[in-house]
C-alpha cells in the first residue's frame, strides 16, 4: 500500500470511508514523515503532536459511526506561522512575538477544526512575512524539498516545503504580494490567492497590508484544492469583505477563456526556462478550446510599486511601534523607516490609487476573462539568500523575482498557481491565472482542467 504521508486529501478521506484506512494511521505515517525529513527541512517550527493524535482518533471514531464532520474529516494539515492557533507559538518570524501564543483560533484554522481536520501544528515564514524567501532570526531559513540548497520562496515557504515533502497534504497559507503563488510554483504545488472575502478571517494578527492579504489553500491536487476552500469560503458576519461575496461554486464545464498571455512585465527580465515552460502552458491552453492572445499587462510596474509600497511601508512602521521594538532584518528596518518618514497624504494617495485600479481593472475583466503569467520570474535561488541578483544575465532589485503577482493583491483579484513543464534539470516551474474579483470558483475549475490535461506526475499516487 502506498505511503499514507504521500496520499491526496481527498484519497484519504475515501479511504476513511471505506474503512480501509484510519485518521490515525495516517497521522503516524506524516509524523514518522516529519521526524525523518523536518529537521533538514525546517518547514514545521511547531509541531502539536498530543493534540494531532487526539484529533485523529476523535476523528476515526467518527467515521467508524458513520458521522464525520465533513468530506475532509481526520486530514491532516499546517497552519503558517503568521495565521493564530490557540495554544501554540506564533512568532511571525520576529524576535518580538517569539513568547505569543494566541488564546484563539483564527477562523480559518476554527473552521477546519470544526470540520475535523487534523492540525499538525506551524509552518517556517520570513520575519513579519514581507519577504519573498523563508528565512529569520528565530528558527532559521526553510528548505526546498525538491533541493535542499535553495529556497522554497517565501513568505509560505514552510507551507509549501511541508506539502511537498509530504508532511501534510494540505496548508493554509497567506498571500499579500505573490506570498502563495510563487511558493507553490517552485515546489510543484497549486495554490490560490483568492479574492478578499472569499475566506473569511478574524481573531488574528494585525492586517499590515490591509486587504492585500489574504489567506488561502495549498494543496497537491486540484481536487484537494477545492474541497480545502470550500470548507473555508462560507460567509462570516465579522469580516466586512465577505458580505457582498457570491458562493463559492466550481462549475463541472469550463466555457472556452479569452485569456490574454503576458510573458514579461515591461523590461523585467524572466528566466528563460520559466518563459519557455509559461509559453508552453498559453499554447496547451489554447489546444484545449480557449481563445489566448499575446500581449501586454493593462498596467506598469512602476505604478504597482507606488501603490504597494506605502502600504507594507507603513503598515510594518505601526505594527513596530505598537509593540515597542525593531525589525531584525535590515531590509526591514529601512522598510519601517521609510514608513515613520511617510506623510499620512502619501498613504491616502495610495489607498486612493488602488481604488482607482481596483476600477480600472475590473473594466478590464468586462472583455477580457483570464491574465496568464509565470508565476515567477526566477527559478529557486540559495536557501537563506533574500533574493537572486541577477535573473536572464540582468542586475535585479530585491523584488526582482516577485514582479508577476502582486498586480492581482492591489486590484483585489483572485489568481491560482499551478505547476507547468518543470526545467531541465528537474525543478518546479509554475505559471498564474488571475481573474475578476469573485472568479475563485472558475480558477478553481481552470485548475482541474489543467490538471486533467497536464497531471504533474510528481505527485501522482501509486
Amino acid at each position: 500500500m502506498s505511503d499514507p504521508a504521500l496520499l491526496s486529501a481527498t484519497t484519504l478521506a475515501g479511504r476513511f470511508a471505506q474503512g480501509t484506512l484510519s485518521p490515525v494511521e495516517t497521522l503516524e505515517a506524516v509524523l514518522a514523515r516529519i521526524t525523518r525529513l523536518n529537521p533538514g527541512l525546517n518547514a514545521i517550527v511547531a509541531l502539536d503532536e498530543s493534540g494531532a493524535r487526539a484529533a485523529a482518533e476523535a476523528s476515526a471514531r467518527r467515521w467508524r459511526a458513520g458521522l464525520p464532520l465533513s468530506p475532509l474529516d481526520g486530514v491532516p494539515f499546517t497552519a503558517k506561522d503568521n495565521i493564530a492557533v490557540a495554544g501554540l507559538p506564533c512568532a511571525w518570524g520576529s524576535p518580538l512575538f517569539r513568547e505569543f501564543v494566541p488564546e484563539r483560533d483564527e477562523l480559518p484554522v476554527a473552521r477546519l477544526r470544526a470540520a475535523g481536520l487534523v492540525l499538525l501544528g506551524k509552518t517556517n515564514v520570513p520575519e513579519f512575512t514581507l519577504q519573498g524567501y523563508t528565512d529569520n532570526p528565530v528558527f532559521g531559513p526553510t528548505r526546498n524539498p525538491w533541493d535542499m540548497a535553495l529556497t522554497p520562496g517565501g513568505s509560505s515557504g514552510g507551507a509549501v516545503a511541508a506539502v511537498a515533502a509530504g508532511l501534510g497534504p494540505l496548508a493554509l497559507g497567506t498571500d499579500g504580494g505573490g506570498s502563495i503563488r510563487r511558493p507553490a510554483s517552485h515546489t510543484g504545488l497549486v495554490g490560490l490567492k483568492p479574492t478578499p472575502g472569499r475566506v473569511p478571517r478574524c481573531d488574528g494578527l494585525p492586517a499590515i497590508l490591509l486587504d492585500l492579504e489574504q489567506i488561502g489553500p495549498i494543496a497537491r491536487t486540484s481536487a484537494d484544492l477545492v474541497a480545502l476552500l470550500a470548507l473555508l469560503a462560507p460567509p462570516d458576519a465579522r469580516d466586512p469583505l465577505c458580505r457582498t461575496m457570491p458562493p463559492f461554486v466550481v462549475p463541472e464545464a469550463v466555457r472556452r477563456q479569452r485569456i490574454l498571455f503576458v510573458p514579461r512585465f515591461g523590461a523585467n527580465p524572466v528566466d528563460p526556462e520559466i518563459a519557455a515552460s509559461t509559453a508552453a502552458a498559453a499554447g496547451r491552453l489554447a489546444s484545449l478550446g480557449h481563445h489566448v492572445e499575446e500581449g501586454e499587462a493593462p498596467f506598469d510596474t512602476d505604478m504597482l510599486a507606488a501603490l504597494f509600497n506605502p502600504i507594507g511601508q507603513s503598515g510594518l512602521a505601526w505594527l513596530l511601534a505598537a509593540k515597542g521594538g525593531e525589525a531584525s532584518a535590515p531590509m526591514l528596518r529601512e522598510m519601517a523607516a521609510a514608513g515613520r518618514a511617510l506623510p499620512a497624504a502619501a498613504l491616502f494617495g495610495a489607498m486612493d490609487g488602488i481604488a482607482a485600479f481596483r476600477r480600472r481593472m475590473a473594466g478590464f475583466f468586462t472583455s477580457t476573462d483570464l491574465i496568464l503569467t509565470p508565476a515567477a520570474a526566477a527559478l529557486p535561488w540559495p536557501a537563506g539568500t533574500v533574493a537572486p541578483p541577477v535573473i536572464d544575465g540582468q542586475a535585479v532589485g530585491p523584488r526582482g523575482h516577485a514582479v508577476f503577482t502582486n498586480f492581482a493583491n492591489l486590484a483585489g483579484l483572485p489568481g491560482i498557481a499551478l505547476p507547468g513543464r518543470p526545467s531541465a534539470s528537474g525543478l518546479p516551474i509554475g505559471f498564474q491565472l488571475v481573474g475578476p474579483a469573485g472568479a475563485d470558483g472558475l480558477l478553481c475549475a481552470l485548475g482541474r482542467e489543467w490538471e486533467a490535461a497536464e497531471p504533474w506526475a510528481m505527485w501522482q499516487e501509486g
